[in-house]
């Protein structure tokens, strides 16, 4: 017996496509049919890829032909699966924050490198440079910033914004602050698991009021651990500043740091790496560099791994000392530690213009000129 095509087409009809409320022929998973005496062979392409759909498709159009066309048939079903094809990796990313143009993340494979003095510093810096600038104290586990901005007395007020109760950041030297260590006694361990830790901090971030910053810059926990990855869930960060001193246990740690923002879940692009602590100078040798923890390491490694290096920062007594009594060092005119640090956030601007070029935009809004960087002043 001849078949005819057109009733193997009005037979497949009859085959409802699940999930779609079209029949298989409506739909458009007939690729092809191909007729031969009483042999037929269908071309279906469907978009279940379980082995169960399309066991049950071929089933279908055998039992469909057979009993609409002719039952001694002889069918031949050859399925395509077109599922969408699913990403090969899912990657973090959290949900903008409306008004905050650039999130920088601060981070350090190890602790004791002054991962939070240069954030401090950088914070300062740009906010004299003109920009407007917020600092998270994500360093849930050891939180400095409070004592280093001088507020370690203060509390964040609450403020009703359209309805709703928010913080409102402490504010000092032209930076707009959150940390843990404004809800905790001077004397009191934060003990937490990750889950609370993250609530705490997805509080700071979100149900604060903000407002409109060219900046933010958040302070993260020395190593590579559940709060990097919580901060990078709930936050599109720009890019990451990486912050080593030149010692060799220090660059290896700090090795790691550059590959977790590099990794495919995360990508987050790695606008740097700092060397701190990079030589001391005695203040009666003015001319005189002494590498006390190595020399040049931070800046070799960022050749290595094919980032920017974006300055040195000196070990200076003076540094700790602006620290320690809440005035971050940058603010000292006209000295080598006011030139480093600009020097420094002169670079990570260049490199998160760069990168918003080069790169899709976390964010609507996002810096395209240096224009800021002009507006420095020294009085």
């Amino acid at each position: 017996m001849k078949l005819d095509k057109k009733e193997i087409l009005k037979a497949l009809e009859t085959i409802t496509v699940p999930g779609e409320g079209m029949n298989m022929v409506e739909s458009g998973a007939v690729n092809n049919i191909q007729v031969f005496g009483d042999e037929v062979v269908v071309d279906i392409a469907i978009n279940n890829p379980s082995l169960q759909a399309r066991k049950k498709t071929e089933v279908e159009i055998l039992k469909a032909i057979h009993r609409e066309v002719y039952e001694k048939a002889k069918i031949t079903v050859n399925i395509k699966v077109d599922a969408p094809v699913k990403p090969e990796v899912n990657e973090i990313k959290g949900k903008p924050i409306p008004g905050i143009q650039n999130i920088i993340a601060v981070a350090s494979g190890k602790g004791g490198v002054g991962k939070s003095t240069v954030t401090a510093n950088l914070a300062v810096t740009l906010a004299k440079m003109g920009f407007k600038v917020g600092l998270l104290d994500a360093d849930i586990y050891g939180p400095s910033m409070p004592i280093m901005f001088d507020v370690a007395g203060e509390k964040p007020l609450a403020t009703n914004i359209n309805g709703n109760s928010k913080m409102l950041p402490i504010e000092n030297y032209g930076v707009k602050l959150l940390s843990i260590g404004f809800f905790t006694q001077p004397n009191q361990a934060v003990i937490w698991r990750g889950p609370m830790a993250s609530k705490a901090l997805n509080q700071m971030i979100f149900d604060a009021h903000w407002e409109e910053l060219d900046f933010m810059l958040v302070d993260l926990p020395p190593g590579t651990g559940d709060i990097h990855l919580s901060i990078m869930q709930s936050m599109p960060i720009t890019g990451a500043v990486v912050v080593s001193t030149p010692q060799e246990v220090a660059l290896a740690d700090a090795r790691k740091g550059v590959a977790m923002f590099q990794q495919e879940a995360i990508n987050v692009p790695v606008l740097g790496i700092v060397e701190n602590m990079a030589y001391f100078t005695p203040e009666e040798l003015p001319d005189n560099k002494y590498y006390i923890f190595g020399k040049t390491g931070a800046r070799n490694l960022a050749t290595d791994l094919n980032v920017p290096f974006l300055g040195e920062i000196p070990l200076v007594q003076s540094i700790r000392e602006a620290g320690d009594i809440g005035r971050p060092a940058a603010l000292q005119k006209a000295t080598p530690v006011e030139k480093a640090f600009e020097e420094l956030t002169k670079n990570v601007v260049q490199e998160v213009v760069s990168r918003n070029k080069s790169l899709p935009p976390t964010e609507a809004i996002k810096i395209t000129t240096m224009a800021g960087c002009a507006a420095a002043k020294k009085n």
